[in-house]
């Protein structure tokens, strides 16, 4: 199926916006160009600009009236995407706009999860602490953002960070993933010693002993 022409009144809007040229922006709705005009691949100018962290061009255009949930394709929207890229300034730019905390990507998460996964610290601890986004929610994996932290971080400083933010949000360190293992657990198996320390003392519980340890 053929794709949609797109107009060239659009097509300003939308290139302008991922240059974050907010003359430009200003310029093309003036003449005509739909706010939520959407290019080849469903993104919407305010999708645009956040995918390329234009925040002044965001701003602009969230002030216009600009849809911070519409969705694209791959069902990613301007606020989802600020969880990948980790920009809080981005994050900032779309909260008047009025995010659907609950509104989750093609994985069934929300913003916090692939921020946590990608060892966004600064992102994680603003969004837990600027919304009341849920720290527990789970996605279609079965996985919490605490666990995604621990199953798809690299045991470092940055991800420890991230555990700890999220834990101080109140994550459930016992939330286990769909097979029943939890975030200590896993933890454990890859040999991150300094987030298996912080998650044993979430949990309550003693320090490993002798050979059994992490078994």
């Amino acid at each position: 199926m053929a794709k949609k022409s797109i107009s060239p009144a659009d097509r300003a809007v939308l290139d302008a916006a991922r240059r974050g040229d907010t003359a430009a922006v200003r310029a093309a709705l003036d003449a005509g160009a739909r706010l939520e005009a959407r290019d080849e691949d469903g993104r919407t100018p305010l999708l645009r600009a956040a995918l390329a962290d234009q925040v002044a061009a965001a701003e602009a255009l969230v002030g216009a009236g600009a849809d911070v949930n519409a969705q694209d394709a791959r069902q990613d929207s301007a606020w989802l995407v600020t969880g990948v890229t980790g920009s809080v300034a981005m994050m900032r730019a779309l909260l008047p706009g009025g995010p659907d905390l609950t509104l989750t990507n093609r994985f069934g998460g929300v913003s916090v999860i692939p921020a946590s996964e990608r060892g966004h610290v600064a992102y994680v601890r603003a969004v837990l602490a600027e919304t009341d986004i849920d720290v527990n929610h789970v996605n279609r994996l079965g996985w919490t953002a605490l666990l995604e932290a621990v199953i798809l971080g690299d045991g470092g400083r940055t991800h420890q960070e991230v555990v700890e933010v999220l834990l101080a949000a109140g994550a459930d360190p016992l939330l286990p993933d769909g097979d029943g293992t939890t975030a200590l657990a896993h933890a454990e198996r890859r040999g991150f010693a300094g987030i298996a320390a912080v998650l044993r003392e979430a949990e309550g519980r003693p320090g490993p002993r002798g050979r059994e340890a992490g078994r």
